[in-house]
């Protein structure tokens, strides 16, 4: 670890945190794969596309996530067993209706906010800048896609919470 200059005491706990946030993530991208392929309806297209978008956004945090927990040295869990196990987020039916499914990611998206704050929290202690800056810019996109969804599921004569 002397290339990082970081103390592997401390990193540990970050990428402990880390492998819960990548099993979160594992979850995460399938449900909105199994959201992707099988919302009907008149919101058919707009969250078709919405849900592919954002299942390649995770795709693509899994292995960025991974791939920091190597770098740490650590090894990223594997099996879709333990990510089960390890998971703050639960699987979900395929016969959701549409509004159900956008509510269903709102709820996911605070579980990942919430673990990736665990991240940042423990990081901080360990001084490893590396993890607070990849988990601040993910946070960062969470909030800005639970934005969008939200102001799509209100109804339109609502208007923003405290307007």
């Amino acid at each position: 670890m002397n290339y990082l200059n970081l103390d592997k005491k401390k990193t540990t706990a970050t990428a402990k945190e880390l492998n819960i946030l990548l099993a979160d993530y594992h979850l995460y991208y399938q449900k909105l794969r199994n959201f992707h392929w099988n919302v009907v309806g008149k919101n058919f297209f707009d969250l078709h596309i919405k849900f592919e978008d954002m299942y390649e956004d995770a795709k693509m945090k899994v292995d960025e996530i991974a791939e920091r927990i190597l770098t740490l040295r650590f090894q990223p869990t594997s099996n879709l067993s333990d990510y089960l196990k390890m998971s703050n987020l639960k699987e979900s039916s395929s016969d959701i209706k549409d509004l159900e499914m956008v509510k269903i990611l709102l709820e996911d998206h605070g579980k990942l906010l919430i673990q990736m704050r665990n991240v940042v929290e423990k990081a901080d202690a360990a001084g490893d800048e590396g993890t607070i800056d990849m988990i601040g810019g993910f946070i960062g996109h969470i909030e800005k896609i639970s934005w969008m969804l939200d102001a799509w599921s209100m109804k339109t004569d609502e208007n923003h919470p405290g307007a």
